[in-house]
């Protein structure tokens, strides 16, 4: 039963919390399979996307005992994870004005062993031609080592580009891989991609941002709705169509899905871990392709932090959720 299902969650366009939670029911079987054992970060938004929302990570309190959750460490204690395993706990998160599900790149029980590897495109600018040329340069240098993509848009700026892992790797390696791929990708293409966290430091290039490949990371869930105009959806779309330029980070959204879905006849995404990769042999490669220097710098540069206001002392924040 969804709670006061006429609130409305989207006010430029009308879209109630009971048109979200429909949403999420009609999408569930394909939706899923890709969530389903993964901890969820809840982005709630009680009063709709017009007032500020927050991120929830723990349900200590307040959840059902039916919903099934999973206890993380963290510091000075631990957090317990709602873990949306069918279209019942799918239900429940709508129906804390949830409007997006954000998971981690890894299951339970191997927590600490990923099987996915997620690459963010962060454009600084609205730039379409750019932004499909930076897509297609990480697929063809994925490809250089051996790797297969899978694409699907953001609902928000950008493309997500993920490689299914074969979860025997820690993150770690995941990381390293992750970091030392885009290092190589922006010293090829300085011009318009960077590795720079900080804005002001991207002169309008494209963050190619690999901080989802760490442990109790997150990235907005395939067929997640994003609290944008619209309600876009973060979407598996194909290769072909990012080469044809038939979609962009927002062509699909909660009240067009259901006749995308049968366009393309369900969930493009389904043979996505029917094979999963080691990321030990591209490892290899890329050390021996990069100099430690490059490693450092690169580094560097993907963790810069802005430096704190006069008179203030620097806050501890939560994470940054993916753009």
């Amino acid at each position: 039963m969804i709670g006061h299902p006429d609130k409305v969650l989207f006010p430029d366009d009308g879209i109630t919390k009971g048109e979200l939670a429909a949403y999420y029911e009609d999408v569930a079987p394909v939706m899923l399979p890709h969530i389903a054992r993964r901890p969820v970060t809840m982005e709630r938004y009680p009063a709709g996307i017009g007032q500020k929302g927050f991120i929830q990570k723990d349900v200590s309190k307040g959840f059902p005992e039916w919903l099934q959750r999973v206890e993380v460490p963290k510091k000075n204690g631990t957090s317990f994870y709602a873990l949306v395993n069918d279209a019942r706990a799918l239900l429940w998160t709508a129906n804390q004005n949830s409007i997006t599900p954000h998971v981690w790149s890894s299951r339970v029980p191997e927590l600490d062993r990923p099987d996915l590897c997620v690459f963010d495109l962060d454009p600084s600018n609205e730039d379409p031609d750019a932004l499909r040329s930076a897509a297609l340069q990480l697929r063809a240098l994925l490809e250089e080592f051996g790797l297969p993509s899978w694409l699907k848009t953001s609902g928000s700026k950008g493309f997500h580009i993920v490689v299914p892992l074969d979860g025997q790797d820690g993150f770690d390696i995941v990381h390293r891989f992750a970091h030392g791929l885009a290092t190589v990708l922006v010293d090829r293409d300085p011009a318009h991609l960077t590795q720079e966290f900080l804005k002001a430091d991207r002169a309008g290039r494209i963050l190619i941002d690999i901080g989802r490949n760490g442990f109790g990371a997150t990235f907005a869930a395939a067929y997640a709705v994003r609290p944008k105009p619209g309600a876009p959806v973060s979407a598996p779309c194909t290769w072909q169509e990012l080469e044809d330029a038939l979609v962009g980070p927002r062509s699909f959204g909660l009240k067009t899905m259901r006749q995308r879905l049968d366009a393309v006849g369900g969930d493009l995404w389904a043979a996505l871990h029917a094979s999963g990769h080691s990321l030990r042999a591209p490892l290899e490669q890329l050390e021996r392709l990069l100099p430690e220097e490059r490693w450092q710098a690169a580094r560097t540069a993907s963790r810069r932090k802005p430096a704190p206001r006069k008179g203030r002392a620097a806050r501890t924040k939560e994470p940054k959720q993916e753009p």
